[in-house]
């Protein structure tokens, strides 16, 4: 009876995720519901002691990185850098090269450090004039934008700034540069793939003579060729985001030590407040990286960002703490069903899988499957089970940056189900259904998804990290 409940309060997140109601309500309400089936007198204590911990903790770890994300983005875009990069990828790739040019562009602005979701604003209207020109159904957008966005930047590649790249290095003690070669990989793997599915779907539909479409929504006004900032001053911010982002890795450390201890003078007393730095090294590192990037943009178009950059960082500001709260309270849920006595039965399930990496693969995109999110199901399944997957990479003599890859890429595995916010999100921009353009992205989907376990088969095989 108890996982029947776990299994209910899921199904019921994932069901009101996928009408559109907001996860910030109702992960609560989910995760209490259940509380209320199994033990009605736990409703307040684990609301207060857990759920709101957790949510509070996830807050202070991550919100000033999805905050500076979002301004760096703004900032990017108001800068005009954007629409630069766009129109200098699709000079240099060709128009005619509609699906490759816009899942570079996204492919960009991704590992550059600007947040998924402005990438969907900022690129859905050049995709929408390259697709209309080359006649492409424009219900394979969303899941073009989605394997440029979501998938090989956003947690493959070593050094991406993406939150789910960072949160393994609070558990693992890894830095986001950790196991390059497979990251590489996995990204390679999944571009590949993804590109030909993509052409695939793009030929059966030439075949069948269907063409841009007609009577759709959220038409963007056609693109206007107009005075654009130099292409290579555009990339500055973006490479100096993933320089210094690695640069910051290695000097911290060093700066700081292990530990930093400050004295917190509290009505009258001192209280010696300890900061562990191997936790929030990587995290450091990225905030660094993004404010000096935010700088660039400034040194080079303050001017044209100043003008709008009240209302800009105003909406910034607003999808950066809708952001937080949204994988907050996911992560606030998670917390509360994995203190359940259902959730062990799906634990024990789990850990029943005899390989460690393919243990830790599964446990993750299983839970960012049901949660809808890439960083909360990786944040619930690393809080509950890190110790046990570093018992096991030690016991196994695995590299705890192979465990953190794994997780990474694994987080961006099934979480972008239908209830995903990011889905969500894409297809609203774009003005399509799920039942338009839900199969490329689940298309999508399952192609990272395979490419964990290729990633965990190369490291067995060869042993590269």
């Amino acid at each position: 009876m108890d996982f029947l409940i776990v299994l209910g309060a899921l199904a019921f997140l994932m069901f009101v995720a996928y009408r559109g109601y907001s996860v910030i309500l109702f992960a609560p309400v989910a995760a209490l519901g259940a509380v209320l089936l199994v033990n009605p007198d736990m409703v307040a204590p684990m609301f207060t002691g857990l759920f709101m911990d957790k949510m509070v903790g996830f807050i202070k770890n991550y919100f000033p990185v999805f905050l500076l994300g979002a301004v760096f983005g703004k900032v990017i875009e108001l800068s005009g850098f954007s629409k630069s990069i766009v129109a200098a990828v699709i000079n240099l790739i060709g128009r005619e090269r509609a699906m490759l040019a816009i899942v570079i562009v996204c492919a960009i602005l991704t590992y550059g450090g600007v947040s998924l979701f402005v990438v969907v604003f900022a690129v859905y209207p050049f995709a929408a004039e390259m697709f209309r020109q080359s006649d492409i159904p424009k219900r394979l957008i969303p899941g073009t934008i989605a394997l440029g966005a979501f998938t090989f930047t956003m947690d493959s590649l070593p050094g991406t700034p993406q939150i789910q790249n960072i949160i393994p290095t609070t558990f693992f003690k890894t830095d986001i540069y950790a196991a390059p070669i497979l990251g590489i990989i996995g990204a390679i793997f999944i571009f590949t793939t993804g590109m030909l599915y993509l052409e695939w779907m793009r030929k059966r539909a030439a075949k069948r003579g269907e063409g841009y479409g007609t009577n759709l929504l959220n038409e963007p006004t056609p693109f206007v060729d107009e005075k654009l900032p130099n292409a290579w001053i555009a990339l500055l911010p973006l490479v100096v985001v993933g320089v210094m982002n690695k640069v910051f890795t290695v000097l911290i450390p060093s700066f700081y030590g292990k530990e930093v201890a400050f004295q917190s003078a509290v009505v009258g007393k001192s209280t010696e407040i300890v900061v562990q730095i191997d936790p929030v090294k990587a995290i450091w590192a990225v905030e660094g990286a993004l404010l000096l990037g935010i700088l660039v943009v400034f040194i080079f178009a303050g001017r044209t960002v100043i003008k709008n950059f009240a209302e800009g960082s105003k909406t910034a500001i607003s999808g950066a703490l809708l952001a937080t709260m949204n994988t907050a309270s996911e992560y606030g849920f998670g917390a509360v069903i994995a203190a359940l006595a259902g959730f062990k039965v799906i634990a024990e399930g789990l850990a029943a899988i005899p390989d460690p990496l393919v243990n830790e693969a599964i446990t993750v995109t299983a839970l960012a499957g049901i949660t809808g999110s890439a960083s909360g199901g990786m944040g619930i399944a690393l809080a509950a089970m890190a110790d046990t997957f570093i018992a096991n990479a030690q016991a196994a003599g695995i590299p705890l940056e192979v465990f953190h890859r794994v997780a990474s890429m694994a987080s961006g595995g099934m979480d972008t189900l239908p209830h995903n916010g990011a889905v969500i999100t894409l297809l609203a921009v774009t003005g399509l259904t799920h039942r338009q353009s839900y199969k490329d992205i689940f298309a999508i989907t399952c192609i990272k998804t395979v490419a964990v376990f290729v990633v965990i088969a190369v490291f067995y095989a060869t042993g590269l990290v």
